[in-house]
């Protein structure tokens, strides 16, 4: 079930052919790169001379051949692996697998994202009984050719990690003569951060726990080195120097998690979720986290000494950023000017090529979508909208005007800007799959009625517990602290505040009246369009041009700004 990386299955053939010694030097030492990636979200395709998985295949091509006689390249994935851009999405992952299958990962962890495709097919969630919500994501790991690791991850029905085909708690391979256990984790915040129809059965075990008590058996089962892929993660700065963490966020999930494990269980953590970079060593252990959609990649090599199991030195490399150009030894990537591009990237010593093998792979999915993605919305956006501005978010404001437009009469709307809007649009004419990009969330929309009285209380503690930012169209949020509870009024668009008593209608997600906000207070009302194409049609109905300065109003913000948030109320 466990497929090795294609350097190791070549080696061993050989050894076996020829009867030659294993890989590595005549004192017994050998290298393993571990090398991690991490919220891939979809991005096979690079972006101008940056990125994509053709171009990772050449940095790790060339870090193979440097391997080859003294050790092994391991690839390890730290999840959100498929959901992310339509060449993905469309297929639900399958493209992603593919060239995971191609490039020879080892191993990679479940990721909150890899539940958001719910059953196989259109569906994002269950829609009869006997709709498996995990189909999807049982889909791809049985397409996979690398296990599936999550140690976590618990069966209500068992009391165990989920035991799905090719899913498992860990999974041992032999690389170079070195046996190595590798562990999957899924961060605990996995079932507030996808649809939560899609994880009803399952339950979640500590991290540290897990990893504990998963390390001690592949230590006593003959685990020379053990490595932990983590949807978990945290965030550091500066990448200089491995052991100097005072640029790294404390706090950070993996970070607290690697404190807490026992010393020398674990060698390395290849962490994800937070989308940020880590290079450095906690608790004696080697945690790597490189950004998110394959712009980057993370490295740790352990020198091993195979005759007594142990490992000889570590080294940890900063985010290497994946560039056509420059970009060595983890600096910025360089930019081509015109019909004057700068020298070719280079890495272990030899220049970088894209791969083909891999661009074959992909193409078909980039050549099936191709003309969706480039369909034109009749929308001119005059200059970039930006996700975040100076206190609201321009294009956060925009989606959430579509929204109501679509909504079928709603008072008003409050979508996820946060963590549902996921980039930029760029100026130009707004193509379908720009908006794609935007938001690649299968999500639908919904209607809750409240009171006013609820939803002021639910808005006051989603402000004082978050720093994340809502989108709100028809009203506007104020909040100030009234002694040690937080205050919300909530103003509609006219001037007019809502009553306690009042009923309001709410346009929302299926994600924000299931799973974060509205969770546990009433079912939403019916399923409606999915948000995407609601959002998509009201822009054709729309047309015309689209101004970042006629979407905000600083001095009188629709929500209050990211900056101020959570808002923490004390007594004086």
């Amino acid at each position: 079930m466990t497929r090795a990386p294609i350097v190791l299955t070549t080696l061993a053939a050989l050894a076996a052919c020829t009867g030659s010694p294993a890989p590595g030097t005549g004192d017994g030492s050998v290298t393993l790169s571990i090398v991690g990636t991490n919220d891939m979200h979809g991005g096979i395709l690079p972006s101008g001379d940056r990125g994509g998985l053709a171009l990772f295949s050449g940095y790790v091509k060339n870090l193979r051949d440097a391997r080859a006689g003294d050790g092994a390249v391991l690839l390890i994935d730290a999840g959100d692996m498929w959901q992310g851009t339509m060449e993905s999405n469309v297929f639900e992952g399958a493209v992603v697998v593919e060239a995971y299958n191609a490039l020879g990962y080892t191993a990679a962890a479940i990721g909150n994202h890899e539940f958001d495709f719910g059953p196989v097919g259109e569906a994002a969630t269950p829609r009869s009984s006997t709709d498996d919500p995990r189909g999807a994501l049982k889909l791809r790991a049985a397409q996979a050719e690398f296990p599936l690791l999550a140690a976590n991850l618990i069966d209500d029905e068992t009391g165990k990690p989920v035991a799905w085909p090719n899913v498992m708690p860990s999974a041992t391979v032999d690389a170079a003569g070195v046996t190595v256990g590798i562990i999957g984790v899924t961060t605990s915040t996995t079932f507030g951060e996808t649809i939560r129809a899609n994880t009803v059965g399952l339950s979640l075990a500590p991290l540290a726990a897990a990893i504990s008590t998963e390390a001690a058996r592949l230590r006593s089962a003959g685990a020379d080195v053990v490595i932990v892929t983590a949807h978990s993660g945290g965030s550091c700065r500066e990448f200089a120097d491995p052991a100097d963490v005072s640029s790294c966020d404390a706090g950070g999930e993996i970070i607290r998690v690697a404190r807490a494990l026992e010393p020398g269980l674990v060698d390395v953590i290849v962490a994800g979720h937070t989308h940020a970079g880590i290079a450095h060593t906690f608790n004696g252990i080697a945690v790597i986290e490189s950004l998110s959609r394959g712009r980057a990649f993370g490295r740790v090599d352990l020198t091993v000494d195979r005759f007594a199991g142990r490992i000889a030195e570590t080294t940890i490399f900063p985010p290497q950023h994946l560039c056509r150009f420059g970009g060595t030894g983890g600096a910025p990537c360089a930019e081509s000017e015109g019909n004057a591009s700068p020298p070719p990237a280079e890495y272990e010593g030899a220049v970088v090529e894209p791969d083909s093998a891999i661009e074959a792979v992909i193409e078909p999915a980039v050549t099936r979508v191709a003309a969706l993605k480039a369909e034109e919305l009749g929308v001119m956006i005059e200059s970039r909208l930006p996700l975040r501005g100076g206190v609201e978010s321009p294009l956060g404001n925009l989606f959430a005007d579509a929204m109501l437009a679509a909504s079928g009469g709603a008072d008003l709307v409050i979508n996820n800007t946060a963590g549902g809007l996921r980039a930029d649009l760029p100026a130009g004419p707004l193509t379908y799959g720009r908006l794609f990009e935007v938001f690649p969330f299968d999500n639908l929309l919904v209607r809750l009625t409240l009171t006013g009285r609820e939803l002021e209380d639910l808005l006051a503690g989603y402000i004082a517990r978050t720093d994340r930012l809502l989108g709100i169209a028809g009203a506007r949020v104020e909040a100030a602290c009234r002694g040690s509870r937080v205050d919300v009024r909530v103003v509609r668009a006219g001037g007019a505040e809502i009553r306690d008593d009042e009923t309001v209608v709410v346009a929302t997600t299926d994600y924000l009246a299931t799973t974060d906000l509205f969770a546990g207070v009433r079912p939403p009302e019916g399923a409606g369009p999915l948000v995407r194409d609601a959002v998509a049609d009201w822009f054709r109905r729309r047309g015309g041009t689209v101004r970042p300065e006629d979407l905000v109003n600083e001095r009188m913000p629709r929500f209050p700004p990211d900056r101020t948030l959570p808002l923490t109320c004390r007594l004086p």
